[in-house]
């Protein structure tokens, strides 16, 4: 392999990055102050801020072109809201709304005294103004009269006990939905007991202003309800989950100021040196500055020119800095590589001509992963991808200009042996003096290379790890580690679920959690009621043959199974169609003129007036519904929608399926394929990108191979971490291709860039000089989202999880498993100085094979 460089663009760029490496010693100034300035009026699109947020949940976790959406707009065109003549049932949105839960967890709610409770609690509510709005200026009426709830309809005495009450209906009234924990007497409807009552409060749409006052006071007053003994209430509103997902954005605003303390602390930490000239404590405080001005810079333009501002994009700065920290040390390291005494333009040179074309082939690779993000069709995705791939970039570009322009000025402070804190003169160390590596004075490098002496870590990498690793023993055990790796994380993708579950979007401990939870667990047995649309307007209703095939159509929904279980209940289809044919309100349904004639007075009568669209004796669209059931789980909700779609689909007569719920049920059919697509696209972007950059195809293979297994592997301990495959892990699946390829192409590039004779000589030296930087880099990115940890929501915790596996296995890959496995090839460079390579021996799979058979024995 020691022919087939492709150096073609890595040596024109490693020369320019040495000429601008020499410009930036020589206007080193520029370069610091330009920056600066920059930053500061790019950070005034902050101003902008409040009016660029977007954190409706609709809007950034449903798909942006999801079919609900379609579905909607026809329901919508068709069939109008009406709010005075409300019907629950007919809306294509889920309403402007407020709702409790009461609930009795040992006893039955259907006594006397909880009844009373739940009258009082009712009154309360109605009770509630809003200036000079009182509730029944602002509700959804029926007539004259505010939209009341069943159970108090049905319910007419105060003695709850003596009336009896079927279910799931009760005179044609569907109660489901607002009793649960139901239990029947035996071999019948009637209900023995429940546990909980739910209450609904529907507002007219006409003044959305006042009724948001109205909500925000309904939750004031909802979370002082007091309860009988044994008796807990739950509550919720239609803004409840926009509302409570914007405020968990707040809890981690207090940790921005912990996390770049610990950025800074550790930066300065690990960059710590004896010698009080060079040591490091103020380049790494620049670096994680220079880090803090890119998202100052990126957040500022992009907020000038308008871009949505998701909750998601608040994880951008945690991941920014350890992108910068990381850039930063790969940036030291190479400085460090340089002759102390040499020149400062000599040594800018030499640190860019090592550095600058790694971090720009990482940088390259985080940006486009970030920006094929943006295919995504969710809001979220979209507006995390395009603020965090422009902070990468200004973060690059900070580091090549400010960083550099600072590591300059320190070398010059350096060259001159002056203190790194008060900057007065330091004598130089005598010959042979033992005392040269104390703080007093100024002399901590090698005398006989010129160079500053490395840090312990790193002689431990050379002398005692790179040896090791490249054992033959060790290798067999690498490949049994990576075996078992592999295997948990294909198994791991084999359980993954699927979706987000909306109460996740609140922070914990929200009411909002306790009423999904309540919802759930009291509420189970029946779905959706969904809307069955005839959307073609060429539909012969009094057409015996068309009815037909519409019943059978009708028929098929109710027949879907799912692993035994019905998905549709049967003999609970609403169809004004089927109840007009079978009345007597029309004498000869099969007459085109009788049953157009007859119509209009039937469904003014029958209350199915808003269930037929007619236009000129024309019935442009009709709808009927059908009650889903058994539907608990993000799995059911799926499969129930791909199973409804698909029967809608193959009926010969044009039927279009729809509930409000379906907007966010979206994201189960895309989520897989687009998260899929994303790798893939960003997957061969990445391998594009390496074979450019790094100078051995081998290598880019090798780094396309790390970002493949990374990705396998954090998917699959997702599921062990109780992570769902939704948009919010897809955000942090993109960005495994970013960190996957960083720390491969960093050992892979200076595993080729290296003039040993052979490959284990050259892992060696790979992991010598850029083992530390790896691990640096690491442990910054993690203390850069660590404290998201002890985030009170969901989306932050999450995006710490897969952040913790997407570094854990990028080091591991990149100081394990990716030195082993490019010694199997002996990938050599061309040259050792000015001479041909004679020799690069490496393990051969023949021998990993007999060490593996001697291993198992």
């Amino acid at each position: 392999m020691a022919g087939c460089n492709t150096d073609c663009v890595e040596k024109p760029m490693a020369r320019g990055f040495e000429i601008l490496g020499r410009f930036v010693g020589r206007h080193h100034w520029w370069f610091f102050i330009l920056p600066m300035f920059i930053s500061a009026g790019l950070g005034g699109g902050f101003y902008f801020l409040a009016d660029r947020k977007a954190n409706g949940i609709e809007e950034m976790f449903t798909p942006l072109d999801g079919p609900a959406k379609d579905e909607r707009q026809v329901v919508k065109e068709y069939f109008p809201q009406n709010d005075s003549d409300f019907s629950r049932l007919r809306l294509y949105t889920e309403g402007t709304f407020a709702s409790l839960i009461i609930v009795t967890p040992t006893a039955n709610i259907l006594t006397n005294p909880a009844f009373t409770k739940i009258v009082s609690m009712d009154r309360e509510v109605k009770a509630i103004e809003v200036g000079t709005f009182h509730f029944s200026s602002l509700c959804v009426k029926k007539g004259d009269v505010c939209v009341s709830n069943s159970i108090f309809d049905i319910v007419k005495t105060s003695n709850v006990t003596t009336t009896t009450i079927d279910y799931p209906y009760h005179d044609n009234i569907f109660i489901a939905s607002e009793i649960g924990g139901v239990k029947l007497k035996t071999g019948s409807t009637e209900i023995e007991s429940a546990k909980a009552i739910r209450l609904f409060y529907f507002l007219k749409e006409d003044n959305q202003t006042v009724n948001t006052m109205w909500l925000q006071k309904f939750i004031e007053t909802a979370s002082m309800m007091q309860t009988e003994e044994g008796m807990t209430v739950s509550y919720f509103t239609s803004i409840s989950r926009d509302e409570e997902f914007e405020k968990s954005s707040d809890s981690i605003i207090p940790l921005f100021s912990l996390t770049y303390a610990l950025a800074i602390t550790f930066s300065i930490t690990s960059c710590i040196r004896l010698d009080c000239v060079r040591n490091k404590v103020w380049v790494a405080t620049f670096g994680v500055l220079s880090a803090g001005m890119a998202v100052l810079s990126s957040f500022g333009l992009l907020l000038y020119c308008g871009m949505p501002f998701s909750m998601t994009v608040a994880t951008a700065p945690f991941l920014i800095l350890g992108i910068g920290v990381d850039d930063m040390f790969i940036m030291i390291s190479c400085w460090q590589q340089t002759q102390v005494h040499g020149d400062v333009e000599d040594r800018m040179a030499a640190t860019y001509k090592e550095a600058a074309v790694s971090i720009t082939i990482t940088t390259l690779t985080d940006a486009l992963a970030f920006y094929i993000g943006l295919l995504t069709p969710f809001g979220s995705v979209q507006s995390f991808c395009m603020y965090t791939g422009t902070a990468v970039l200004f973060c690059y570009l900070y580091n090549i200009t400010f960083f550099g322009a600072f590591l300059a000025l320190n070398g010059r402070r350096e060259n001159s042996n002056r203190h790194w804190l008060t900057c007065m003169k330091v004598p130089e160390p005598e010959e042979n003096s033992e005392k040269y590596n104390i703080c007093s004075v100024g002399g901590a490098y090698d005398h006989e290379t010129g160079k500053e002496e490395p840090m312990p870590i790193n002689n431990f990498f050379k002398t005692y790890y790179g040896p090791f690793l490249t054992n033959n023993w060790t290798k067999g055990f690498v490949i049994l580690l990576y075996a078992v790796y592999l295997g948990l994380s294909i198994y791991g993708c084999s359980q993954i679920k699927e979706g987000i579950d909306l109460k996740n979007l609140a922070a914990d401990g929200s009411y909002v959690g306790s009423y999904y939870d309540n919802e759930d667990e009291l509420f189970p047995e029946y779905g959706p009621n969904v809307m069955v649309v005839v959307a073609d307007s060429e539909f012969q209703y009094w057409d015996e043959s068309a009815r037909n095939s519409l019943d059978v159509c009708l028929k098929s929904f109710e027949d879907l199974k799912l692993d035994g279980r019905s998905l549709v209940a049967k003999d609970m289809t609403l169809s004004w169609l089927h109840i007009y044919v079978n009345s007597r309100a029309v004498t000869n349904p099969n007459d085109q003129t009788v049953f157009m004639n007859s119509l209009p007075a039937f469904l003014q009568l029958s209350g199915f007036t808003q269930d037929v669209n007619i236009s000129n004796k024309v019935i442009i669209a009709s709808r009927m519904f059908i009650q889903t059931v058994n539907v608990s789980t993000a799995v059911d909700e799926k499969n129930m929608l791909n199973e409804l779609r698909e029967t809608a689909k193959d009926c010969p007569v044009k039927l279009v399926v729809y509930h409000p719920a379906f907007i966010y049920f979206d994201q189960y059919a895309v989520i897989v394929s687009n998260t899929i697509q994303n790798i893939v696209v960003a997957t061969l972007a990445m391998l594009v990108i390496s074979l450019m950059l790094i100078p051995n195809p081998i290598c880019s293979l090798w780094v396309t191979f790390a970002i493949a297994s990374v990705i396998v592997g954090v998917a699959g301990f997702m599921t062990f971490w109780d992570v769902n495959l939704d948009s919010v892990s897809m955000i942090n699946l993109i960005i495994c291709i970013g960190f996957s390829v960083d720390f491969s192409a960093h050992i892979s590039y200076a595993f080729v860039s290296s003039n040993k004779r052979t490959a284990n000589e050259k892992a060696i030296d790979a992991v010598y000089h850029l083992g530390y930087p790896i691990i640096q880099g690491a442990v910054s990115t993690i203390l850069g989202v660590v404290a998201l940890s002890a985030a009170e929501s969901y989306i932050f915790r999450t995006f710490f999880k897969i952040m913790f596996l997407v570094i854990s296995f990028g080091v591991f890959h990149g100081i394990v498993f990716i030195p082993v496995f490019l010694t199997f090839f002996g990938i050599c460079g061309d040259k050792v100085g000015d001479k041909k390579v004679v020799e690069c021996r490496s393990i051969t799979l023949s021998q990993i094979g007999h060490v593996l058979v001697t291993q198992t024995g």
